[in-house]
């Protein structure tokens, strides 16, 4: 069982150590009230509308940002994933770092880019399984655009993922209000795994984001939602034998025909 602690955070597009603060602010926050893990939303560190900026605030998995952030880490006691531009040998990518105290980073690059907007500025990746065990919950990490394929869920719940973690950038609209209504809890449930879905909250000088945060249990309840306006810090416990009924009566996984 963990405590999941989630920021619905309005970003500062361009403005790293702002919202390097914010979340700082957040750990300290979750920490007073028991979490061990905070989520925050896609490119959280960088603002997602920062446009070409973007590529001039990529930094490697083990610069002096994600340093930063293990260090906050470690004096809280609460391990953080966040949103970064990454720059790698084979290009910068929109990027997802979990960060535990002095432990190696885990990092998860964006596969399904949404959109010109992002083409212009990251590389995709291919898809990847990136799981790793937090306090003894496996957790898995998506970006986004990412969670709208079934088939990425689907991958990480059948590589034994409990929970899925997925930072994102969700503008406001019609789809947007779809996909925090409707498709974070049909992802959870068709899939038995707890999805977390943290948003942006407000508007930046190219997006206005829908808000509405959503986390998921694995019987397709809610556990917790935040508006579409405003910030917002969810705390909800995680655990999986909770819902062991569910996943004896809804055996997807188990039942699964894989095609030749």
């Amino acid at each position: 069982m963990i405590t999941l602690a989630a920021l619905q955070m309005k970003s500062k597009s361009g403005d790293v150590a702002a919202n390097l603060s914010r979340i700082e602010e957040a750990v300290e926050q979750a920490a007073a009230k028991g979490a061990s893990l905070l989520v925050t939303p896609e490119l959280g560190l960088t603002g997602y509308g920062a446009g070409n900026a973007i590529r001039d605030m990529a930094e490697p998995s083990d610069g002096p940002l994600i340093r930063r952030l293990q260090a906050v880490s470690r004096e809280a006691g609460v391990a953080i994933i966040a949103g970064f531009a990454e720059k790698a040998a084979d290009g910068i990518f929109n990027s997802a770092v979990y960060v535990d105290g002095d432990a190696a980073p885990v990092v998860y690059r964006k596969s399904n880019l949404y959109g010109d907007y992002e083409r212009r500025l990251f590389a995709p990746s291919s898809p990847q399984t990136v799981l790793f065990a937090h306090r003894g919950v496996t957790c898995g990490m998506l970006i986004c655009y990412d969670v709208e394929f079934p088939e990425n869920v689907r991958r990480l719940a059948l590589a034994g993922a409990d929970v899925v973690l997925v930072p994102t950038a969700l503008p406001a609209g019609y789809s947007g209000t779809f996909i925090a209504d409707h498709m974070i809890q049909t992802r959870a449930f068709e899939n038995q795994v707890f999805v977390a879905y943290i948003n942006h909250c407000g508007a930046d000088e190219r997006f206005t984001f829908a808000g509405a945060s959503r986390i998921a249990a694995p019987d397709g309840s809610l556990l917790a939602g935040a508006a579409s306006h405003g910030e917002a810090l969810m705390i909800v416990a995680i655990n999986p034998r909770d819902f062991d009924v569910s996943k004896s009566e809804n055996t997807y996984l188990a039942d699964l025909k894989q095609i030749p």
